[in-house]
């Protein structure tokens, strides 16, 4: 009784540290194995808070950041044009709207998110041609990639018309390509495509997107869909890939990448042709 009680009473401490916010708490992992095994998983708890809070505190820092830089330039031009120093011409106008679809993709990001967590994200769900959103979206970008001189080569097999939210989709669509031209150097190349593939048990379509870039280190690799987390070079809040993840699954589908240094990355999405997973 004696070897279950201590540890158990050293258990009981530690669940009311933690209970006040002291996620760094950790206990001894002794006494008999189904006490030991018990001292595992409080570990195990108490390392995932940890994790978790220290997540939430980079996100309130992230999101400062991200909010301030926009607000601050639409401040300084509005005082200026106020003032008299600047003059409220149509180039000064639409560099402050620029401004202001940054932040309204920061909130738009934030609350898709938050929906998908919740599980309430709702789609609206219509027969989609694939190969023309995929153009569609494609052309969004064309400009940036001109800039860049970067060619984008599509390969669009027919597949046939899919029951999807296009709005969703193109949403994916958009963070993928974003990322891929960020990463493939100038005279690069980044490809997309769509064919039909198996998804589970059933029919389905895949759509890849795949830069021409340096690659993605492994040990980035296997965290890329997480929310908030980036890599040394990435830049925002690390929300587009996760948002992309939790769009897909709520389809029903799945989200991967695979790259190699110097090799590029290629991101792929599955999407069955049935509804079942769906929100």
């Amino acid at each position: 009784m004696r070897r279950m009680s201590m540890p158990l009473d050293e258990l009981l401490d530690a669940s009311n540290r933690v209970a006040e916010g002291d996620y760094s708490t950790r206990v001894e992992e002794r006494g008999t194995p189904e006490v030991r095994s018990l001292m595992a998983a409080f570990n195990s708890m108490a390392e995932k808070l940890e994790l978790d809070d220290r997540q939430r505190r980079n996100m309130l820092a992230d999101i400062s950041h991200e909010l301030r830089s926009p607000i601050t330039i639409m401040q300084g031009n509005l005082e200026g044009m106020i003032d008299g120093v600047y003059a409220a011409d149509p180039e000064r106008m639409k560099s402050l709207y620029d401004e202001t679809k940054i932040l309204s993709r920061l909130v738009d990001d934030l609350r898709t998110l938050a929906l998908a967590e919740s599980g309430s994200l709702q789609l609206k769900r219509e027969p989609t041609d694939l190969g023309l959103l995929i153009r569609e979206a494609v052309s969004a970008f064309e400009a940036q990639a001109k800039e860049k001189e970067i060619r984008i080569e599509l390969s669009l097999a027919h597949v046939d018309a899919i029951d999807v939210d296009a709005m969703r989709i193109r949403e994916v669509l958009a963070n993928l390509l974003a990322n891929a031209l960020r990463y493939t150097p100038s005279r690069g190349e980044v490809k997309v495509g769509v064919t039909e593939s198996n998804v589970g048990e059933g029919r389905g379509v895949t759509i890849l997107v795949q830069d021409s870039g340096a690659g993605i280190e492994s040990a980035d690799l296997a965290h890329i869909f997480d929310r908030f987390y980036k890599s040394r070079d990435s830049g925002g809040m690390g929300l587009g890939l996760s948002i992309a993840k939790y769009l897909v699954e709520a389809h029903g589908g799945k989200i991967w990448a695979e790259s190699g240094e110097g090799k590029g990355t290629r991101v792929s999405f599955s999407i069955p042709f049935s509804r079942e997973g769906s929100h």
